[in-house]
């Protein structure tokens, strides 16, 4: 019998294990590269006007342009993937962000036509295909357990970090300086937060090598990705197309604009918090995706009656719960594989960049031929079979069903 201090023989039961407190340089380091090496899609949206001024093309060919950016990242994700599960996550973040300083770069220099726009933004494409892996790799091996779910969510909030930089270039730089000027800028930020990545410690790699125990197994992980693409395709038209619709309801510009700004706050505070939430779960993290997916169905039905009064609540609930659970479920996904997080999310993240792609052509092309309570009504179908795709592919998960292999994804009930 062991005493305790007070001598009286009897231990006091031990409490719950004390939380590692976070080391907020790795998370705030992802977003720094994954808002790098998004940067050149959004620089080119924001600076719209000044670019098509210059090289005289029209929206339709800018929105093409900026989709085949996430299309080249969508098609290289899962090699970018498995690349950086051999070279680690330090190697892979700095590729990815000078990779992007050379793409932007190459538009501030020598983008001159459209083509010349397309050639430099799909390399850029190609870098950000690098960033996510690299990122969720050194977020999983980095940040205390009980911490991860909530560096996932602050890590997510870079997209928005990266629009909010697009629109201040276009006051600060690209109307005093000109256009190019700002994506020079935007390079040497992106070299800058080059510079900050640590040097890979000696024998991470190999370490890096030792811990991924097997491949993830495909058949889930397509289902996921799937998921994920439906549902960044019902959701990223939000940002694109909020305001135009609002005003149609009768709203002022000014007050739709003012909710698209809420909306997005909504969605970055929900991602953060959700994040914190899921380091709590012991499992059910995919559930909870599908549950945030369902909501979000409630606010694009709310976004396609065209009523005013549901306006205001349909666009929060559509960005919160219908855009607020990326991060969640890339976390979701890591818990499920371990041993290889970054070939895992290389794969779904295939899915989230070509949702990013196609979404705004489809909901455009819609709203043309149907009208914006039609093109809604889409997001929502979208968003709800993007659920029972990541349904699916959790119960496949916890099946571990024959012909996927045992790997990291083999009973995994209390994980995802």
């Amino acid at each position: 019998m062991h005493r305790d201090a007070t001598g009286s023989g009897i231990a006091p039961p031990a409490g719950p294990p004390e939380e590692k407190p976070l080391d907020y340089r790795p998370v705030l380091l992802a977003v720094a590269v994954a808002t790098a090496g998004v940067l050149p899609a959004f620089l080119t949206g924001g600076l719209a006007v000044q670019v098509r001024g210059e090289m005289g093309f029209g929206s339709a060919a800018l929105g093409l342009a900026v989709a085949l950016f996430f299309v080249t990242s969508s098609t290289a994700s899962v090699v970018m993937g498995r690349v950086v599960e051999r070279i680690g996550a330090h190697r892979g973040m700095r590729l990815a962000v000078v990779g992007s300083a050379a793409s932007l770069s190459c538009v501030a220099l020598f983008a001159g036509s459209w083509t010349g726009l397309v050639v430099c933004l799909m390399f850029g494409g190609l870098s950000n295909a690098m960033t996510h892996p690299a990122t969720h790799l050194s977020l999983a091996r980095q940040v205390p357990e009980g911490r991860q779910g909530y560096s996932f969510g602050i890590k997510q909030a870079a997209i928005p970090a990266a629009t909010l930089l697009a629109g201040l270039a276009v006051p600060g730089i690209a109307l005093t300086f000109g256009w190019r000027w700002a994506f020079a800028g935007g390079a040497l930020l992106a070299v800058g937060v080059a510079l900050l990545v640590p040097k890979e410690r000696i024998g991470g790699v190999r370490k890096v090598a030792e811990a991924r125990t097997s491949d993830a197994p495909m058949g889930p992980l397509v289902l996921l990705a799937v998921g994920i693409g439906l549902g960044s395709a019902a959701a990223t038209p939000l940002g694109a197309f909020v305001v135009e619709s609002s005003v149609e309801t009768g709203l002022r510009v000014g007050t739709a604009g003012l909710l698209l700004a809420l909306g997005s706050a909504a969605s970055i505070v929900v991602r953060v918090l959700f994040g914190r939430l899921a380091d709590g779960m012991g499992g059910g993290r995919l559930l909870l995706v599908a549950g945030m997916l369902g909501a979000g169905v409630a606010g694009f039905v709310m976004l396609s009656t065209g009523s005013a009064a549901l306006v205001v609540p349909g666009v929060l609930l559509a960005f919160a719960a219908g855009w607020g659970w990326p991060g969640l479920f890339n976390f979701a996904v890591v818990k499920s594989n371990p041993g290889a997080p970054a070939a895992a999310t290389g794969v779904t993240q295939t899915g989230a960049s070509g949702g990013a792609a196609v979404g705004p052509i489809l909901f455009g092309l819609v709203v043309e031929a149907a009208g914006y309570g039609t093109a809604w009504l889409f997001s929502g179908v979208l968003a709800l079979v993007a659920l029972v795709a990541i349904l699916a592919g959790r119960r496949m998960v916890l099946r571990g069903r024959a012909g996927f292999g045992a790997g990291p994804f083999t009973n995994v009930r209390e994980k995802g």
